[in-house]
């Protein structure tokens, strides 16, 4: 079996709708077209040739009568017998010939009686319009039916003047004509299939083949076999076959990771709940080392304290990021400094190798959900840590995470870098796609996906700043317009 018969017969396809469509396919509807268009062609062709054939007819018949108006009128008068002037019409063709020259007009030969003439032909000046009309005429006139043809004369004569039945002329149209019939029923059987043939494999096999493909990618579209294989065509067929097998390899890879986002879910889903029990116990446990007398213990209990809370409104809301949503921020004026220290204190970056910077305006004040925010900045530094970690032992005058925030106006612009390696060039198209910008071994390449759907869900923006010494994100967070209407009456009052 050839690779195409392979494809065709890989996966069955639904059976063609309607009796027509499964004896007549895209094939036999092409072979129909051209020998349609041929015979067209040929009709087209015919109808100039059989008015030619019947003027060259006329002028052989007119070439006669010359040559028997010489004979004729070279003879002495009352020399040429009965018989042979009759003989001579005869070999012409002709019921009579007369000759016209001057004021005269001799009648050369005649039969015993000249039929009556229906139609008369002037051979010296015929349109081809007129050419036409008059021959699809003869080829409809009846056997009884006479012609008069006027040509030009011999011996300085004004013009010759003979006439004619039609029956043997359209005779001769009549087979002329089933002739071409014949040449072109030949023809046309021969060009349609030629250019059958000729598109069957240009265009006809290879579309059979790509629907074939599309019918087995639909059947198992994450199976990269079923991708289809291009054949290396320069032309609109290759093209389309290397589009559609870009396509589908995408759409193959974004089917893997929508299961994997969906197993994903589901094994949270498994867990959660128990999960949660768990770190309920632990916020109990550290409820009670809340009345230790230990300076150390009093000192870390809260922030253990806010943790264990945090991890558990986390886990409440796991599946959210499953449902492709986030919960909407709950808007607030806070302070930038205090949460940046509690993502240090998070990371436990106060006795770590890696160094920590802090550029931050004083009393920079954020319009934002506080525990999103934390959430963003705690996703972006502990991917630089771990960028930073690679590189052990770490120094930390040349092993740095630095943070900085200014505010423009009513924005607030917030970046987050380190001085790491970076991300490569690869990496870089697929930031902010769920398991595609992780390059650290067990990462699960989501911190940068939560980060940009939280930051989005603010109006805000995040990009990785291109030029930087290791990565560099920036964000930007907008102020909330102002309701003029809802502080009209507070001015007013004031």
């Amino acid at each position: 079996m050839t690779q195409d018969d392979t494809a065709a017969t890989a996966t069955p396809g639904p059976a063609p709708s309607g009796p027509g469509s499964a004896r007549l396919g895209l094939s036999g509807k092409l072979l129909m077209l051209t020998i349609l268009f041929v015979m067209l062609a040929q009709v087209l062709i015919y109808v100039p040739l059989i008015a030619n054939f019947r003027l060259n007819w006329l002028n052989d018949r007119l070439a006669s009568a010359h040559t028997a108006a010489l004979v004729l009128d070279a003879a002495p008068s009352g020399m040429v017998p009965d018989t042979l002037a009759r003989q001579i019409l005869n070999s012409v063709g002709a019921r009579a010939v007369a000759m016209k020259m001057g004021t005269q007009r001799r009648l050369l030969a005649v039969s015993d009686m000249p039929p009556e003439v229906s139609h008369e032909i002037d051979m010296r000046n015929v349109s081809w319009r007129r050419a036409i009309v008059d021959a699809f005429d003869t080829l409809l006139c009846s056997d009884g039916d006479a012609v008069r043809v006027v040509g030009p004369a011999p011996m300085g004569g004004d013009f010759l003047d003979i006439i004619l039945d039609e029956a043997p002329l359209r005779a001769a149209m009549l087979r002329f004509s089933t002739n071409i019939l014949l040449i072109s029923l030949l023809i046309s059987v021969i060009t349609a299939a030629l250019v059958y043939l000729a598109l069957h494999y240009l265009l006809v096999r290879p579309m059979r083949r790509v629907t074939a493909n599309i019918m087995a990618y639909r059947a198992d579209p994450e199976n990269p076999a079923r991708v289809i294989g291009t054949s290396g065509r320069r032309d609109e067929i290759g093209l389309a076959e290397r589009e559609l097998a870009s396509m589908q390899s995408e759409l193959a890879s974004l089917l893997q990771q929508k299961s994997r986002l969906a197993a994903l879910g589901l094994a949270v889903s498994k867990i959660n709940h128990d999960l949660r029990n768990l770190l309920t116990s632990a916020q109990l446990f550290s409820e009670g080392l809340a009345h230790l007398p230990d300076p150390r213990v009093q000192r870390f209990a809260p922030k253990l304290m806010r943790a264990l809370e945090r991890a558990i409104a986390f886990c409440e809301s796991t599946l959210s990021y499953g449902r492709a949503q986030e919960p909407p921020p709950d808007r607030r004026s806070v302070e930038l400094e205090p949460i940046v220290e509690e993502v240090r204190d998070t990371l436990q970056l106060a006795d770590s190798r890696i160094g920590w910077i802090t550029a931050i305006e004083r009393g920079l004040v954020v319009d934002a959900d506080a525990d999103q925010l934390l959430r963003v900045i705690l996703n972006l530094s502990r991917n630089a840590v771990q960028a930073l970690e690679t590189r052990a032992p770490n120094d930390p005058a040349r092993d740095q995470v630095r943070i900085s925030g200014r505010r423009e106006g009513a924005v607030v612009v917030i970046e987050v870098s380190d001085t790491g390696p970076g991300f490569p060039d690869k990496a870089k198209a697929h930031l902010f796609q769920p398991f595609q910008s992780s390059a650290r071994s067990g990462g699960t390449g989501l911190g940068l996906v939560i980060a940009g759907e939280l930051v989005r869900a603010h109006g805000g923006e995040i990009a990785l700043v291109e030029g930087t010494i290791g990565a560099t994100f920036r964000l930007t967070i907008p102020d909330r317009p102002v309701d003029i209407e809802a502080h009209r009456p507070v001015r007013a009052r004031a």
